[in-house]
């Protein structure tokens, strides 16, 4: 027989079976100790379950480096009779997976996007101080965000609000910036971040709590190949084209960068690609300011 075709049929087979499984009917997952003063991670979500979706890295700092991860949720979705339903689901899934969980307010933030910021400036404005409300509040070691390029209209919202939130934060205000993708694929990713079996696993069953989003659209089922897909991608985006891949099963991409006296700069030059081996907490140090942030090669 050959090889591939029993390749192919079981990665289909899995797939089918994996419709019949269960929906948020699980378990709290296992979870470290979080010290009080534990460094804190902000996860900007536009929607409820991005905070999952690209929470390979963020997952790791939870586990790993014992960081105190909280997914700040930037609207409740679209649909305003679904906004309390999925504010629960979403609650279900960080109870889950252990992360905390910031509302933005009681239904979430309206109209995030580009169209707002460019005609209704009130509307706009009250947004963004409710962000840099919560970013001055966590003072978090690192941010993730959607990329401005992200497709989906709230995503770019997502990105422009917490850009114009930081802006409107003191000059002293410094973190790391984690520009996130899953909709629109960045041209420019720095950071390819291998997730093990395990790690994905935990991240698609804490989705499946988004029971009404799944059953619309099933794809904590392709969250796997999306994931092998980003190690073929970052193999040349972020290792260098023509670069060997490296032997990853299962990575997320990101764009990395240093968020100080009001500017987003490089940490490093080129691609870096962190491995299940490495440590995660050493490549998030105190924030640098502008100065120390140019010395750092790469």
């Amino acid at each position: 027989m050959n090889p591939y075709q029993h390749l192919v049929s079981e990665y289909a087979r899995f797939a089918e079976a994996g419709k019949t499984y269960p929906l948020g009917n699980f378990p709290p997952l296992p979870r470290p100790e979080i010290k009080p003063n534990a460094p804190k991670v902000l996860i900007f979500s536009p929607h409820p379950d991005d905070e999952v979706i690209i929470g390979g890295l963020a997952l790791r700092l939870f586990r790993e480096a014992r960081w105190n991860i909280i997914n700040v949720a930037v609207t409740h979705g679209s649909m305003k009779e679904r906004q309390a339903e999925r504010l629960q689901e979403l609650k279900n899934c960080c109870d889950c997976i252990g992360f905390e969980l910031v509302q933005t307010a009681p239904n979430g933030l309206e109209k995030v996007n580009v169209e707002t910021r460019e005609k209704e400036p009130a509307h706009w404005a009250q947004s963004v101080k409710a962000i840099a409300d919560i970013l001055a509040k966590h003072q978090p070691r690192v941010i993730f965000f959607p990329h401005g390029l992200d497709w989906n209209s709230s995503h770019i919202g997502t990105h422009f609000l917490v850009l114009d939130a930081l802006n409107s934060l003191p000059e002293s205000f410094s973190c790391y910036a984690v520009e996130t993708e899953f909709w629109g694929q960045m041209q420019t990713p720095n950071l390819m971040v291998e997730s093990s079996a395990q790690n994905v696993a935990d991240l698609i069953t804490a989705l499946t709590f988004h029971v009404g989003e799944v059953k619309r659209n099933p794809y904590h089922l392709s969250l796997p190949a999306w994931m092998i897909d980003n190690v073929r991608r970052g193999g040349e985006l972020v290792g260098g084209q023509g670069g060997a891949a490296p032997d990853f099963a299962f990575a997320t991409l990101y764009r990395l960068r240093s968020w100080a006296s009001r500017r987003l700069e490089k940490v490093y030059d080129g691609g870096r690609m962190l491995s299940s081996r490495q440590s995660v907490a050493g490549w998030f140090v105190e924030p640098v300011t502008r100065s120390a942030n140019r010395g750092r090669g790469g």
